[in-house]
């Protein structure tokens, strides 16, 4: 029988906890008891977790009482408004906001790619989960270093709206309609045209900075190599769609191999490498997956053995986050003392 447990989630209506809802309801605690919060807009709010109907209450100073799990998939101003709230009355933390990962004592973790020995302890009462576009990096190069040391690995990463929530989906979309209608620009959030155009940085007064972005990137993936994966150079660019990561990712290996073996590497857990002769992966065909999906090329084009390779990876960013930070839970779940609401 499953273990039963009380899980809160704070943020329960942004774009990260509808995702989370869903995971939820297909995983190790869909049997839990669930309690949704938000801010003052999302009051009252109908909201599904499994087969459960509840709705979005507001964060009281006792609103973590008795919570085993506190899920924050929110913004990063209310993580840090209420952890510690939630820290105190002993629950576990996963900080989907990203707004606790330089906390003392907070790990950032994707358990997929990490080793055992560096997973939460009983000290460890919080847990950041990793950017999905550092996970998705970190799993790729573990897998490729299985098959001959990574000389060199450079990534161009290109990031969707939705990674900054239902604001951006609107102002891309707003956007989007304004230059077909020959109608002013929004630009509240990005502070530059987004739409129809690739941007690797933002308007002087944008609210989101890809700079920051790219540096969490960057700092999340060296975290999650933890000393055993290749050295990657990143670069972080906004493209107009509303879903999905793209990483164009190119690895020189120390000496040649086979496309098979290339192939080969990478297929298994969380990840689906789609072959030459079927339609390649997109944003489109990732949304919804809870795989990461590939497609390995040689650089030069041929199906000679070589040393240089193109893997061109997608993965839905939403989905990956959610089944990561289910992931986090999950390691945290084994140092709970008992199975069952507090």
């Amino acid at each position: 029988m499953a273990d039963t447990y009380k899980i809160a989630i704070v943020g329960a209506a942004s774009l990260r906890g509808k995702e989370l809802n869903e995971a939820l309801g297909d995983s190790a605690f869909g049997a839990s008891d669930f309690v949704l919060m938000d801010d003052e807009s999302s009051l009252g709010q109908l909201e599904a977790v499994g087969d459960e109907v509840t709705f979005i209450q507001r964060i009281e100073s006792d609103a973590f009482n008795n919570i085993d799990f506190v899920f924050f998939a929110g913004a990063e101003d209310v993580t840090r408004k209420h952890w510690l709230k939630a820290q105190r009355a002993g629950a576990s933390i996963i900080d989907m906001s990203y707004a606790l990962e330089s906390e003392p004592g907070v790990l950032v973790r994707a358990p997929w790619v990490q080793e055992s020995k560096t997973a939460p302890d009983l000290k460890t009462t919080a847990v950041s989960s990793a950017h999905p576009a550092a996970v998705v990096l970190a799993l790729v190069l573990k897998r490729v270093q299985t098959v001959a040391n990574v000389v060199s690995a450079s990534a161009t990463i290109m990031e969707p709206a939705s990674e900054y929530g239902r604001t951006a989906l609107d102002e891309l979309h707003q956007q989007t309609v304004g230059l077909l209608s020959f109608q002013p620009l929004p630009k509240d959030l990005y502070d530059t045209q987004v739409a129809f155009n690739v941007v690797s940085g933002l308007g002087e007064s944008a609210k989101i900075s890809l700079i920051a972005s790219e540096a969490r990137i960057r700092r999340h993936y060296e975290l999650l190599a933890e000393g055993r994966l290749p050295e990657a150079m990143i670069q972080l660019l906004h493209v107009p769609v509303f879903h999905g990561y793209g990483l164009s990712l190119a690895v020189t290996l120390d000496e040649p191999v086979s496309l098979d073996h290339i192939e080969t590497s990478l297929s298994g857990d969380h990840m689906d490498v789609i072959v030459s002769g079927s339609e390649a992966p997109s944003n489109l065909s990732s949304a919804g997956q809870s795989d990461v999906l590939a497609r390995v090329r040689t650089a030069d084009g041929t199906e000679l053995a070589t040393n240089k390779f193109w893997i061109w990876i997608v993965a839905d960013n939403l989905k990956l986050a959610a089944l990561n930070a289910l992931a986090c839970a999950e390691e945290l779940r084994r140092l709970r003392p008992q199975g069952k609401v507090q």
